[in-house]
């Protein structure tokens, strides 16, 4: 799977870690939750653990970065595991899986009969729409921002904090509905119609029609500068929440016995609307058909997915859901792993009636950790230059000075900016979790959904390099991301570096300065 669809996000300033204030939502509390999935054993539900276990260790050896993984069979889980830090009761960011919600919330506003897929777009943004209408925009439907299928020939983008209005200033080449591209801001536009016909944001919208019976709690979503939740991207729930919209689907929209989603709209988004153009289609997930914020897989499955690998895939014939977690560059090989193992283990190949197979996946899965990179626990420097502040020359982060201060097996790495003062608190040669107010990724167009929330979740490790050069790995734990800061002394002098994972996966250099500064000469009072 090839990154460049996902360029939108890179272009609204996700496409680069950064140490600006966190855009996050929730007080950290974990929700406590009355009802959880049921869970089974693989055998029990006729799904080989060997296969399991085989797709873990797949992935792990091809280094696709997994965050977690959980299976479904029957509605029951029969597979689990978070590669720790990341976990069970953390959230995730979800991106362009996000759409698949905002699909749904579509579904349920159709069935409340407040708007129809064929409602023209213009119809609900009437003091937004340009001075010339042209014939391909006056024509664009409701169900063509659902499949892709807008008209346009490139991707809209932003371009002021009336998002609606940039969208439909956009050239529309082609008759809506004949030509796909992937559109993110075209999902946006879904969202602001859900909240212009509801009078309810988006994930206002969906907490009583859908995440409460799911029992989904603590979500949240990004939104634009005017208050309206992103819809083509900034969902943030965790893993077993996926696994459960999944399940929804899976059950044409039956929940406990209750309907949540009309079967029509279930079988109209999960089938082929468009077709996408290419050629290679025995070997690609992404050349199967897309319907309504869905795409349709080899194997008559189907997903929703987001960038660096987040999935939800819903296997009706094996009546399975996979739901999983990532930050990878290669999404298809991930989706191989997923059809070389997985798929045959649902397929009962290889079933195995002893327990030894179960036991070795639980084991296996109980264990999975992302290891921080470990160098040397210790170095003469450390004592030198603990508690010392460094000055910054001037430079575009506006950063003014840092510190770090040693403990016995941890220490706290402190910056001052224009915007005050941040620190991590991190484990040497071991994760050690807390709160920081530095951030993944600077979300230059969105703003706080709730005012005043600005910490992230984050687990942090240290090592030395060698014995002037200090690496900590900060991992955003409830993002897909982390950083790489590399601190190196030299007699009075610290130089600080940034290397994002997201940098990385994009083969791009990351866009912060290298930090420069020397150490402040402390004040002596002499006695009289």
């Amino acid at each position: 799977m090839q990154l460049n669809r996902r360029l939108f996000l890179k272009q609204l300033g996700f496409g680069a870690a950064g140490l600006g204030i966190a855009t996050s939502s929730d007080l950290w509390a974990i929700p406590s939750r009355s009802v959880r999935l049921p869970r089974s054993t693989p055998e029990k539900q006729g799904v080989a653990s060997g296969g399991l276990l085989d797709f873990v260790n797949a992935v792990e050896s091809a280094n696709l970065n997994l965050h977690s993984l959980m299976v479904l069979r029957h509605g029951q889980v029969v597979a689990e595991g978070w590669w720790a830090p990341y976990a069970p009761q953390l959230k995730h960011t979800l991106y362009s899986l996000s759409k698949s919600f905002t699909s749904t919330a579509v579904g349920l506003a159709v069935a409340e009969k407040k708007l129809s897929v064929n409602d023209t777009v213009v119809s609900f943004f009437k003091a937004d729409v340009p001075e010339t209408v042209s014939d391909n925009l006056a024509a664009m439907r409701v169900k063509d921002l659902l499949t892709m299928s807008t008209g346009h020939d490139k991707e809209p983008r932003p371009q002021s904090d009336n998002w609606a209005r940039d969208f439909l200033a956009h050239p529309v080449d082609h008759k809506p509905g004949t030509h796909f591209v992937y559109n993110s801001l075209a999902t946006y536009m879904l969202s602001a119609i859900v909240q212009q016909v509801t009078g309810q944001p988006l994930i206002t919208y969906l907490k009583p029609r859908l995440f409460a019976p799911l029992g989904i709690e603590g979500a949240d979503w990004e939104v634009d500068p005017r208050g309206i939740n992103t819809g083509g991207w900034g969902l943030r729930v965790r893993t077993e929440d996926i696994a459960r919209f999944g399940q929804l689907y899976l059950q044409k929209g039956v929940w406990n016995g209750k309907r949540l989603l009309p079967e029509a709209w279930v079988n109209d988004a999960t089938s082929q609307q468009i077709l996408q153009p290419g050629t290679d289609r025995a070997n690609s997930d992404w050349l199967q058909g897309y319907g309504y914020q869905f795409w349709r897989c080899r194997h008559d499955a189907y997903r929703g997915d987001g960038a660096f690998g987040q999935y939800c895939i819903v296997l009706p014939g094996e009546d399975a859901v996979i739901a999983i977690t990532s930050e990878t560059s290669n999404m298809q090989a991930i989706l191989n792993e997923v059809w070389n193992h997985i798929l045959p283990a649902l397929r009962g190949t290889g079933l195995s009636a002893d327990r030894m197979a179960t036991d070795a996946l639980k084991q296996r899965l109980n264990k999975l950790a992302l290891a921080p990179p470990v160098v040397e626990s210790a170095s003469p420097t450390a004592t030198k230059i603990s508690g010392q502040t460094y000055n910054f020359d001037d430079n575009t982060f506006k950063a003014r000075s840092a510190s770090l201060t040693f403990g016995k097996d941890g220490c706290i790495f402190k910056l001052r900016n224009d915007q005050g003062d941040h620190q991590v608190t991190c484990g040497i040669n071991r994760w050690t979790e807390g709160e920081t107010t530095f951030s993944a990724m600077p979300l230059k167009l969105a703003k706080t959904p709730v005012p005043g929330e600005t910490k992230s979740r984050v687990a942090c490790s240290g090592t030395w390099k060698d014995a002037n050069t200090f690496e900590m790995t900060w991992r955003f734990i409830e993002t897909a991301h982390y950083d790489s800061v590399t601190c190196r002394f030299d007699d009075d002098s610290l130089t600080v570096t940034f290397a994002s994972s997201l940098s990385q996966v994009n083969k791009s250099k990351d866009p912060r300065p290298t930090l420069r500064g020397k150490r402040q000469v402390q004040a002596v009072t002499q006695k009289e």
